[in-house]
């Protein structure tokens, strides 16, 4: 008896702790919550106290928070971009803020992407804790600037002792608190590693509990092979795998996204960990070398391909595959220029009537801009039916590609601007692709689980305090090819860490992002 009114008692005890109210700084009131999970949405309230989350649903709680009526608004997990190429641009004054993905609702992005970015990862870390930053910043080893380093622009295989190297700077890196290593594996030098070169590299990392990110060798006819080595390298090295920006490119390829997902699928089934990301566009972006001039070819840097480019034999074979190319493009019509300093009047236009205009033809056009140090363009080279079908994948995050940014005269891709919106906005709100829950989780919880991410993603107490209050009536982008630098809209609250940074709609230039460094195992 006396046993049994103990425990009594104590359990008396324990739900009257529960209930005693918890200490807010921050109140967000009778809103739509969607927790990251995928679980079915419910209206309730969420409290923040610096920067935890300390309240969710029903509770009790003291202070006189800042309080905001949520009503007719979704309150969920703050967005990561698990690919981003901010590395250089978020530790400049002009755009350390990255306003151009706080309106699109992310508190983190992740840099280090398709294999270039910073190798010292602690010096990097260090400036974004010197100076802040608009957004949590995770970062990757960048494989190809990491072999950059040891190896050059050599297109050749690594010794044993430039292969050691890599390696130590590999646990250097994962030491200094990256997450994984990143490989672009269609650009020079990351391209020039084999298979056995980069499951070397991986080990260490996977043994520090990274991940292996890549933006693999094809994503055209070739995709198939590409994920093929990407689970090899998976299973080999022993760590999860993930595919940077999954996509069909080019219309010979169009279709052989399912087949994809058939194999990644399949490998999961396993027992095998395999993710992807994917930006809501039938458009990717990069450089026009990239995307008309085979790798080979590029070997050395600029000036030995000029050199290629300028012998007999060489110069054919490179001009035969720039032609090849452009007929897959419909001769130019699919490329449209985004930035060239050599003559910013054709940013925006397309390649072929850039020819038109000036005379020449679309090929002449390409070894123009190559002399000239190159051009970034937008290369329209994918199916909507492909992309809306990836986006429905459960283990598909979202991701933008894109970069912080400020309006200019170039018109880089609108994923800049708007990649988050479009997908939740257009995709799920209005096109009803996929549920809401999955359209959120994809951007919060998702991206988490794939890095290993304890402490955000998701709406949970004790979590840090990144949320992101929109309008569903609203949020949508409104970055167009043609008209890029337009910021999106619909996200009414944001607080990055328990600051607010955009209020009522409207940026506060608060700095509160931090440096994520990756926890030791």
């Amino acid at each position: 008896m006396i046993v049994r009114l103990t425990i009594l008692l104590l359990s008396l005890v324990s739900v009257l702790d529960a209930q005693e109210p918890v200490e807010i700084d921050v109140l967000l009131k009778n809103g739509t919550i969607l927790d990251g999970t995928g679980s079915p949405r419910f209206v309730g309230n969420v409290g923040l106290a610096g920067d935890k989350i300390v309240g969710i649903g029903e509770f009790e709680f003291s202070g006189v928070p800042f309080t905001v009526d949520c009503s007719g608004l979704v309150i969920a997990p703050g967005f990561i971009d698990l690919h981003n190429h901010s590395d250089w641009n978020i530790v400049t004054p002009e755009m350390r803020s990255n306003l151009n993905f706080l309106t699109q609702g992310c508190t983190t992005v992740v840099t280090g992407n398709c294999g270039a970015g910073p190798v010292d990862a602690d010096a990097y870390y260090k400036k974004i804790e010197a100076n802040g930053a608009g957004t949590n910043i995770v970062h990757l080893l960048p494989q190809g600037n990491l072999r950059g380093e040891v190896i050059g622009q050599d297109d050749r295989k690594a010794n044993t002792a430039e292969r050691r190297k890599m390696e130590r700077l590999a646990k250097q890196a994962m030491e200094d608190g990256v997450w994984g290593m990143s490989t672009g594996l269609i650009y020079v030098p990351s391209v020039y590693a084999d298979t056995d070169e980069l499951v070397s590299i991986a080990e260490v990392v996977g043994k520090e509990g990274g991940i292996y990110v890549s933006h693999m060798r094809g994503e055209g006819t070739t995709l198939l092979a590409s994920v093929a080595e990407l689970i090899e390298i998976g299973e080999r090295a022993k760590l999860p795998v993930h595919v940077s920006h999954f996509k069909a490119s080019g219309k010979d390829a169009w279709g052989l996204i399912r087949q994809a997902v058939d194999m990644i699928d399949e490998a999961r089934k396993k027992g095998q960990v395999v993710t992807a990301d994917q930006y809501p566009y039938i458009a990717s972006s990069t450089s026009l070398e990239a995307t008309l001039i085979p790798t080979w070819a590029r070997a050395g840097g600029h000036d030995k391909l000029m050199q290629r480019i300028n012998s007999p034999d060489e110069g054919t074979r490179i001009r035969e595959a720039i032609e090849r190319s452009l007929e897959l493009k419909d001769e130019g019509r699919r490329v449209q220029f985004a930035r060239f300093e050599k003559r910013p009047e054709w940013v925006g236009q397309n390649l072929y009537e850039v020819a038109q205009s000036e005379g020449k033809t679309p090929l002449e056009i390409a070894l123009y801009v190559t002399e000239n140090r190159g051009a970034s363009i937008v290369n329209f080279s994918m199916d909507e039916e492909d992309v809306r079908y990836a986006m429905q994948r459960d283990w598909v995050a979202t991701a933008s590609d894109g970069r912080a940014a400020i309006p200019g005269s170039d018109k880089p891709h609108p994923r800049f601007y708007g990649t988050f919106p479009r997908k939740i906005g257009h995709y799920c709100l209005q096109e009803e692709v996929l549920p809401l829950e999955q359209a959120i989780r994809s951007a919060s919880g998702l991206p988490a689980d794939i890095l290993g991410m304890k402490d955000r993603g998701y709406l949970k107490l004790g979590q840090s305090a990144d949320v992101v209050v929109f309008d569903p009536e609203k949020l949508i982008d409104n970055a167009t090819f043609q008209d890029p630098h337009r910021y999106s809209q619909g996200v009414k609250y944001l607080f990055v860490n328990g600051t607010i940074t955009i209020s009522d709609g409207h940026p506060t230039g608060a700095l509160a992002g931090r440096a994520l460094r990756k926890p030791r195992p």
